[in-house]
């Protein structure tokens, strides 16, 4: 189509004046006889009275001179308006009317005289006829203009203006395909101290049980026996099941067991027990009394795990943290014990018992910088850590003072003591005291010499201090000889939080108390069903058990599966734990079950 000198393509017109406009040229041309082009000075002036939304010339009949030309500053910039190819637009003028009317597109006349059929042009052709007719010296040539053509084409801009933005079929099919559903989660062998549960559903039917509910669900767990929860629940309150499934889940064991006293958590617990009565701190008797007991508390957790009637158990003292778990577990063969944090002096007293041990994440850092380097520099490496450790076995015989001999002044420098010395070459595991790369972990036949170690070892318990006196918090989810049945606490709670369009309310369940790896599984796995597939957990961890997510599978397979059915767990959560460890040393932080499928943040 053809276009007005000085308009900008990028301007767009809005779509009600050009709809005004388009009904008013219509208008006029019936009135003017009905014929699509316009042939005399006169037709041309009285459309030239509708001003042109273009900022071009200005052809008005009271202005003297044709108009002033307006200077239009988009003259530069490129239409973005998705249109087809460009076609070349040729205008003639009217002493060239007698071989063509006044329009050919594309070599090819539009009107041809009078045999040609009455139509109506689009508006924007009338006005460019009407321009040139107005003129006082019209051109004898024709003028090349380059036009987007979709850009004045009436019926198809109305269309494409009405049109709505709509998503394509392949589109909306590409956005309706949902992600795999992932309907696990990795198991976290840290200890919990809180968990908070939210959702749209509320949850008070989890925190009022009856009476015949409670006791149900303290005999399932004591008997080990799970009862199946309806995969879609309407109304929790009406589902006994779930209600004597939740009592179920709250239960562990733990020993010793002091009413006015919370033993767990123990490291940098001082303050807790700060003003509390313990009649055991000056009475040497009592303490020892409260030894033997859990001496053989821990002594009957062992056996049970032995016999993979207890899946694992938690050792909780106040200066570390023990995790020993069954054969099978986390994919390990054999029964392994992790112990964390540690100092050289405990890991010394470990290897005077003949307890052999791994430091994992060192080892696993040790190996990422053997894959980095090449087989020629292992090779020259190989070579220079053996001259080296010839080298450092003669400094161990003398000291590191040969050269003083050699140069005949042994006598006039002072030495340093043996003491000072051997500290400094321990510095490095020196490094390592009290901090998460100091785990170490025992596995096999270890793990019995592992037990009496912590029984006959002296600084189990403090000496001073608020806990002076008190054996270690032994936590395990099966019953054992000396433990106490143990309840975690739930509420539930309503609160309201603020959205875009106001304030929406939310229901929260709050559990605390020492919770272990199946309490976690268990709850999720129940609040699954119970809240229809969508809500969110924040996990709050006990920092110092952070580790025990430490890979520590061998590459050495069992022949077989070990079977793990008479440890009074969970089938699916028996599955959960015999999987390795994908963690490392960083626990769940966040837990989201959204449409029943998990996320989760670490």
């Amino acid at each position: 189509m053809s276009q007005q000198a000085g308009y900008s393509p990028s301007f767009k017109r809005p779509v009600e004046i050009l709809r005004m406009r388009r009904k008013r040229a219509r208008s006029e041309g019936v009135s003017s006889g009905g014929r699509g082009a316009i042939s005399s000075p006169c037709e041309g002036a009285s459309i030239s009275a509708v001003r042109p939304f273009s900022p071009g010339p200005l052809f008005g009949q009271g202005r003297s001179g044709g108009g002033v030309k307006r200077r239009n500053p988009f003259a530069s910039i490129d239409n973005t308006f998705s249109s087809p190819a460009k076609k070349k637009v040729f205008i003639y003028t009217d002493d060239d009317a007698d071989s063509s009317d006044s329009v050919k597109l594309g070599g090819s006349a539009g009107v041809e005289g009078e045999k040609s059929t009455t139509r109506t042009l689009p508006f924007s052709e009338r006005l460019l006829q009407a321009e040139e007719l107005s003129k006082d010296a019209p051109s004898k040539k024709p003028t090349s203009l380059s036009e987007d053509d979709s850009l004045f084409e009436d019926e198809d801009l109305f269309q494409e203006e009405r049109t709505p933005i709509l998503k394509s079929p392949q589109a909306g099919a590409v956005t309706s395909i949902a992600p795999p559903a992932c309907v696990e989660y990795p198991a976290d062998w840290s200890l919990k101290t809180r968990l908070l549960f939210t959702s749209l559903l509320p949850f008070s039917w989890a925190v009022q049980p009856r009476a015949t509910e409670e006791a149900q669900g303290l005999t399932q767990h004591c008997r080990g026996q799970y009862t199946t929860i309806p995969q879609s629940i309407q109304d929790p309150w009406t589902s006994a099941e779930l209600r004597c499934g939740f009592q179920q889940c709250l239960q562990f064991w733990q020993h010793p067991s002091l009413s006015w006293l919370s033993l767990f958590p123990r490291i940098g617990a001082e303050r807790s027990f700060t003003g509390k009565n313990v009649p055991w701190a000056q009475d040497m008797a009592l303490q020892q009394s409260l030894m033997s007991e859990w001496s053989v508390s821990l002594s009957s957790l062992y056996s049970l795990l032995k016999a993979r009637l207890c899946p694992y158990f938690y050792v909780c003292s106040y200066q570390f943290t023990a995790l020993f778990r069954a054969s099978g577990l986390a994919g390990n063969s054999n029964i392994t014990a992790l112990l964390t944090p540690t100092t050289r002096g405990l890991r010394e007293a470990m290897k005077a018992e003949g307890i052999e041990f791994t430091l994992p994440l060192l080892e696993e850092r040790r190996k990422s910088k053997e894959q980095g380097s090449t087989a020629h520099n292992q090779e020259t490496d190989g070579e220079e850590e053996e001259t080296q450790s010839e080298a450092s076995d003669k400094e161990d015989d003398d000291g590191g003072f040969s050269w003083l001999t050699e140069m005949g002044v042994q006598d006039k420098i002072k030495k340093p003591d043996n003491i000072s010395i051997k500290l400094h070459k321990e510095r490095n595991s020196v490094c390592l005291d009290h901090k998460p790369e100091s785990v170490v972990c025992v596995s096999g036949t270890h793990t019995f010499t592992f037990i009496n170690f912590l029984i006959n070892c002296k600084s189990l318990v403090a000496g001073a201090g608020s806990q002076a006196g008190l054996p270690p918090t032994l936590l395990a989810p099966t019953a054992f000889r000396g433990a106490t049945l143990h309840s975690l606490k739930a509420r539930s709670v309503n609160v309201k939080t603020q959205v875009r369009a106001g304030y929406q309310d939310v229901c929260s369940l709050e559990v605390t108390g020492p919770i272990m790896p199946h309490s976690l599984h268990a709850l999720t796995s129940l609040l699954r069903p119970a809240q229809r597939g969508g809500f969110s957990t924040a996990l709050y961890t006990h920092e110092p058990t952070a580790v025990l997510n430490t890979h520590t599978t061998t590459r050495e397979q069992a022949e077989q599966a070990v079977e793990l059915d008479g440890c009074g767990l969970h089938p699916s959560t028996i599955q959960q734990l015999q999987e390795p460890s994908t963690l490392g040393r960083s626990p769940l932080r966040q837990l989201h079950l959204n449409n029943y499928s998990y996320t989760w943040k670490s």
